[in-house]
């Protein structure tokens, strides 16, 4: 798939009245992280996440007529409010995705949005509000140019459009487990579009996230910020191939039910990431004590018990317990008694293996 698969037309007729669409969008967890990128939104390396259900963003997108045809012009608002800043990044990246959808010149838009979690504190607010915007375009594409596509291809398209806007994003417009990123570990994988995980044991359906909640302002270094430093990283080399070998032997594991090496590399992947952070050129720490607590405890608590958990964590101090659902009752009871008994504001999300964006409107 390239650019030119997914460029767009103009409005084929004078638009006479404002169109709606609605989405809600979920975030999604990394297991194999993305971290680095080239080009236009490319990946250095593969990834392989999984869809949440609770931690999600709805957007609500309403194009209305326009005298002149111009530069994209935008309303945006955020949690009930107009928000210039996020309102600047959503004018750059809808001004640099009209070659897809021309129809961005002739009209003007009015977003509007919010989050079931706390912006920028880790747990992938871009995936989640970018996938969303993507497919409220994908489906306002269709409303007006009367385009037909089936729900591959509008997929397709929408994780086409949403990796422009935030690369994990791309894996948000598909349930369950995706990969984005070329590997020979999965037929059909791209750099351009992410593309579902259908071998799954059904041990794998159950996985369940609680997100514990250590700091929830914005984080000090933002992703972008975050993938720009991977340049002339040191151990960048070695990084790619070591993000190739744990997607492959993850695909593997989740094909055949295997949680230790489930629980291996998903760790590894966690502690791989926030390494890559502290030994960059100008290193920084997004971990917090309570994170290396937390973190330090689980290890401890899967050795004690015997529990199937173990965790990650995205670019930021919140921590991923991930962990099966037949194992719920004794997990809420560590948390609650043992992990998150130190932290004052004492916020968590139970999330789990989601089924994907939802169509509101």
């Amino acid at each position: 798939m390239t650019n030119s698969d997914f460029h767009g037309s103009g409005l084929t007729s004078a638009l006479s009245k404002p169109v709606t669409v609605s989405w809600h969008s979920p975030s999604n967890i990394a297991l194999v992280k993305y971290w680095g990128k080239t080009g236009r939104q490319l990946p250095v390396n593969p990834s392989l996440s999984m869809t949440l259900s609770k931690a999600y963003t709805e957007t609500r997108l309403t194009a209305s007529p326009r005298e002149t045809k111009g530069a994209v012009e935008l309303d945006f608002w955020f949690e009930g409010k107009q928000n210039a800043a996020f309102g600047k990044r959503m004018i750059t990246f809808l001004q640099s995705i009209t070659d897809i959808f021309p129809w961005l010149e002739q009209v003007s838009l009015k977003i509007e949005t919010h989050n079931t979690f706390p912006h920028s504190a880790g747990i992938a607010s871009s995936a989640s509000a970018f996938s969303a915007l993507a497919l409220c375009l994908c489906s306002l594409d269709m409303e007006l140019n009367g385009i037909l596509l089936d729900e591959n291809e509008f997929r397709f398209k929408a994780s086409y459009v949403a990796r422009l806007g935030s690369g994990s994003a791309c894996r948000s417009v598909f349930p369950g487990l995706s990969v984005w990123g070329l590997t020979k570990a999965l037929p059909g994988s791209s750099d351009q579009v992410a593309v579902p995980v259908t071998e799954i044991h059904p041990v794998f359906t159950t996985l369940r996230d609680t997100i514990i909640i250590v700091n929830s302002k914005e984080k000090s270094v933002s992703s972008s910020e975050g993938h720009n430093r991977m340049i002339g990283h040191p151990f960048a080399e070695a990084r790619i191939k070591q993000a190739g070998r744990n997607t492959a032997s993850l695909l593997e594991a989740i094909k055949t039910g295997d949680k230790q090496t489930f629980i291996r590399i998903v760790e590894n992947e966690a502690l791989t990431l926030h390494a890559l952070m502290m030994t960059s050129d100008d290193g920084f720490m997004l971990m917090h004590p309570e994170t290396v607590r937390i973190i330090s405890r689980i290890q401890e608590i899967r050795k004690e018990t015997g529990l199937d958990i173990c965790f990650t964590l995205d670019a930021g101090p919140n921590v991923h317990l991930i962990y099966f659902e037949n194992q719920i009752e004794q997990v809420n009871k560590l948390i609650v008694e043992d992990l998150d008994i130190k932290i004052k504001q004492n916020i968590r999300i139970d999330d789990f293996f989601g089924k994907g964006p939802i169509k509101v409107g």
